[in-house]
């Protein structure tokens, strides 16, 4: 690339959708030319106010508490803390004070290498970048809890039921939460799970969908699977039906809503692509004797619209009552 080439692309053609690319390219060009990947991201998280607001809390509530509260090191005078008796320190006595700190700091991380930071870790164990994206584009990019964008505060991919109480790393399992909510999370959530990766395998004697044929299922994810309806409303109408059984949608966990919510999403498209003439869809789950329900394990309905399938769709599910649908 010329001079003026990598002007013309800085200048005019580059489209900012985050800072990445000013960053990387100011990096390679301090770097004559040739970065590594880690070097790169070292300068991307120099400018991520997200990471240092986190860092700031822990300075704040923990290692400032210890040495200004309890250990009377430091003073704090709003956002600034202050070394007692630094300004008696010769500057020989400086230097060998910062040099006991490396060597502990040293020690300390050849002790415990990379379990130093797992509390700032995606998930507790490996979730590989395109699951970890996944999950965050399925959130839109905010927190699933408070709602922050992902702009304002660092998102982290969660394990809704923890890895240690049976969890797994399937996508639905997985939710996108802000450090802080993540944080609250694992400090106050004392849900007792036990028995709640044994509930999932719950079957009840009699009930069709809890003994569902194999060949049937048209989808499926570890909590859910998918079948086309056995009394079709129209053509492709689909049956989408957590494993568990449960009575209804307000039973269900939050891992099977992901599940659930994957394979809606999975027909959808499948449907769509089978058949051209598909414009729109109801979905719904009966909940209840008198909502409609028949079978009582829990299952949505996906149906398919084409035009001219009705002579007039205006209200769509407001004519479960008669009248409802014209306003």
């Amino acid at each position: 690339m010329t001079f003026r080439q990598l002007k013309d692309y800085i200048g005019k053609k580059m489209r900012m959708q985050h800072i990445y690319q000013p960053v990387m390219l100011m990096t390679l060009l301090r770097r004559k030319g040739k970065a590594t990947r880690r070097q790169i991201a070292k300068e991307i998280l120099v400018r991520d106010e997200s990471q240092l607001d986190y860092y700031e809390q822990v300075v704040q509530t923990m290692v400032g508490d210890v040495l200004t509260k309890r250990r009377g090191i430091t003073n704090r005078d709003g956002h600034t803390y202050q070394l007692k008796g630094f300004e008696k320190l010769t500057r020989a006595e400086v230097t060998e004070l910062i040099q006991l700190c490396r060597d502990k700091l040293d020690t300390y991380m050849r002790k415990w290498g990379d379990r130093i930071f797992e509390h700032r870790k995606k998930s507790a164990g490996y979730i590989s970048g395109t699951l970890r994206y996944e999950v965050l584009k399925k959130a839109k990019f905010h927190c699933e809890l408070c709602g922050i964008s992902a702009k304002e505060k660092a998102l982290e991919v969660d394990h809704i039921l923890p890895r240690n109480k049976g969890g797994e790393d399937d996508i639905s399992n997985l939710q996108a939460l802000c450090y802080s909510c993540n944080s609250m999370k694992r400090d106050r959530d004392d849900t007792n799970f036990r028995g709640v990766r044994e509930s999932y395998s719950v079957r009840a004697e009699g009930c069709p969908f809890c003994k569902m044929p194999k060949k049937r299922v048209v989808a499926e994810q570890p909590l859910a699977y998918a079948v086309r309806d056995g009394y079709p409303v129209n053509e492709l109408h689909t049956l989408v039906i957590p494993r568990r059984h449960v009575a209804d949608y307000f039973d269900l966990g939050r891992p099977e809503e992901n599940a659930c919510r994957l394979l809606l999403e999975e027909i959808k498209a499948d449907i769509q692509k089978r058949d051209k003439s598909v414009q729109g869809f109801n979905l719904g789950w009966n909940c209840g004797e008198v909502a409609g329900q028949t079978v009582f394990h829990a299952h949505a309905h996906l149906i398919p619209r084409r035009k001219g399938d009705v002579e007039n769709p205006r209200g769509g599910v407001r004519h479960l009552l008669p009248g409802k649908g014209e306003y």
